[in-house]
């Protein structure tokens, strides 16, 4: 196989170059995953509106919004209702706080997770199955025309995170992560599922 000539290289531009760099974590990271029963990570559901969030705040934002106004699912975007996507965001971050039930190998954190999490986090977003429970969570209760129960808990897990004053538990596949790549981590999650919600028509 012939070699790259210098003029080959010189003809990628820095952003190109780090598009490329992207691409080879997430097919990494999407391929370890899949070998290892962790679903789909870089799943694209059909009629997402591709939200972005660099913070809780900005994403509770939304989450107040659609409260107010009536979330409607976007089908086929997502299978569970407003209150179970809820309960299920807030989960995920009561869960950083006393630690995730069934973590993956800490080998997967430091490879596959890892290498999830950087591409997620440089990219602004994450994509993964917006019907797939965390590993050894507590089954979602059943769906509810009144979410004010679930949202009631989400708001005050993102207190809790915020005023947390110790060291964070170890994401269940991410592994490891500090304070400021934990929100955005939370923030990102919270953003692939109201993604799949909008304001209710009338």
């Amino acid at each position: 196989m012939p070699k790259t000539t210098l003029s080959a290289r010189q003809g990628q531009t820095p952003s190109r170059r780090r598009w490329i760099k992207l691409g080879a974590w997430a097919a990494g990271a999407t391929a370890a995953a899949g070998v290892a029963g962790t679903g789909v990570w870089m799943y694209q559901p059909d009629n997402d509106r591709q939200l972005v969030f660099a913070t809780l705040e900005q994403a509770m934002q939304e989450v107040d919004r659609l409260s107010e106004v009536g979330a409607q699912a976007l089908e086929p975007a997502t299978a569970w209702s407003w209150s179970q996507t809820l309960e299920h965001c807030a989960q995920s971050i009561e869960f950083s706080l006393r630690g995730f039930p069934a973590p993956k190998a800490a080998l997967f954190q430091h490879t596959a997770g890892a290498a999830a999490f950087a591409a997620f986090a440089a990219l602004g977003r994450m994509r993964h199955s917006l019907a797939e429970p965390i590993p050894g969570a507590p089954t979602l209760a059943a769906a509810v025309p009144d979410a004010s129960a679930a949202l009631v808990r989400l708001r005050q897990a993102v207190q809790d995170f915020v005023a947390h004053p110790g060291p964070l538990q170890p994401h269940f596949a991410y592994g490891p992560l500090g304070r400021t790549q934990y929100e955005q981590a939370h923030a990102m999650h919270l953003a692939n599922h109201l993604s799949a919600f909008d304001v209710r028509p009338g």
